[in-house]
């Protein structure tokens, strides 16, 4: 069996702090603080789907940081952010390309029977369940909403 992402967690926090790499080791305990947090509010262990949604929340974290550091015209910050953002993506699955994400939204409008931008929360809950966490929400519901204005007109 595969190796969960909690495992490779500990894993890689015993190895950042032997070869002395800080600001992996910062990004990883990061991240592990935050799947430990999920596990509390769900008052036990987590399933792998969770804890990767765990670690999409710290991804979001990071890229709202990098805004904000870019926006302030803290490009050194900015910097350290995108590194840790590097870190913490590695331990999440592999994405969906666009292609990818715009076939399953069609599919998605297709099953829902959706007919104009009144129906996006019908296509977002089916897209995503379907995307099983492969794929950006923000990136999905862009597309969702171009593909149902497109076809209402």
């Amino acid at each position: 069996m595969a190796e969960s992402v909690v495992d490779r967690l500990a894993r890689d926090t015993k190895e950042a702090l032997r070869a002395g790499e800080k600001m992996r080791l910062g990004a990883i305990r990061f991240a592990r603080a935050a799947v430990k947090n999920a596990e509390i509010e769900a008052r036990g262990d987590l399933s792998e789907e969770a804890a990767v949604r765990a670690l999409r929340g710290v991804v979001k974290q990071h890229r709202e940081s990098i805004e904000q550091f870019r926006a302030g015209g803290r490009e050194d910050l900015a910097a350290r952010e995108e590194e840790q953002l590097a870190v913490v993506e590695a331990y999440l699955p592999a994405q969906l390309d666009a292609d990818a994400i715009e076939a399953l939204v069609a599919e998605a409008i297709a099953a829902e029977g959706a007919t104009g931008p009144k129906d996006l929360g019908r296509v977002m809950r089916s897209a995503m369940q379907k995307a099983g966490g492969q794929a950006d929400g923000n990136e999905v519901r862009m597309t969702a909403q171009r593909l149902l204005e497109e076809g209402a007109r």
